[in-house]
């Protein structure tokens, strides 16, 4: 296995992982959504925008750390 192998897997877990989280954020705001009484539609939404933000976010960070140990 190459370098540019290992990486590549490496970049395949890690995004695969912070989707992973982002669905875990998703739900988490869904049911708190829902626990406080919001309709279905709202605590859709709620969750949307949790896991747009939240896989925004770690991706970044992905892109940062993939970054400083490309170019370290």
């Amino acid at each position: 296995m190459t370098n540019h192998q290992t990486a590549a897997i490496l970049l395949l877990l890690t995004l695969a992982i912070a989707v992973l989280l982002s669905l875990l954020a998703a739900a988490g705001a869904a049911w708190l959504a829902r626990w406080g009484g919001e309709t279905v539609a709202t605590a859709a939404r709620r969750a949307a925008v949790a896991f747009a933000g939240a896989l925004t976010l770690l991706t970044a960070v992905l892109a940062f750390g993939f970054s400083a140990l490309t170019h370290g």
